[in-house]
């Protein structure tokens, strides 16, 4: 089974898409901001992040760009409330795959990881 990890400092959103991984047959481990996300992709192999922006401690571009540099090359899903272009733009120049705002539907959250990881589970 594929691998998933959820980085956001809501339990909330947190818990909402794990839920969602794993009722759609994924493993599924979540951290709480950036920093929780670079030493849990340091010990762990992700098939694939789903990352906030607005986090404490290290926001989720600072955590992608930091991924990135460790030369990671797992598909990051950006799921965010932040709309504008701009943040658009950093989050991809940041070295996110996918760029997504909240609130997503379950299954077009699960087309959009299926994609990104081949379509495999």
């Amino acid at each position: 089974m594929k691998k998933v990890l959820v980085v956001d400092d809501s339990p909330v959103v947190r818990s909402f898409h794990i839920n969602i991984l794993k009722t759609s047959g994924f493993i599924a481990d979540d951290a709480i901001d950036g920093m929780d996300a670079l030493e849990k992709s340091l010990k762990e192999d992700y098939d694939l992040i789903l990352c906030d922006i607005n986090m404490p401690k290290m926001d989720g571009l600072t955590f992608i760009q930091r991924y990135r540099e460790m030369e990671k090359e797992t598909p990051v899903i950006i799921l965010t409330t932040q709309e504008q272009e701009i943040q658009r733009n950093k989050g991809y120049a940041a070295g996110a795959n996918l760029f997504i705002v909240k609130p997503v539907k379950p299954a077009d959250l699960i087309l959009h990881i299926k994609l990104l990881m081949g379509g495999e589970q």
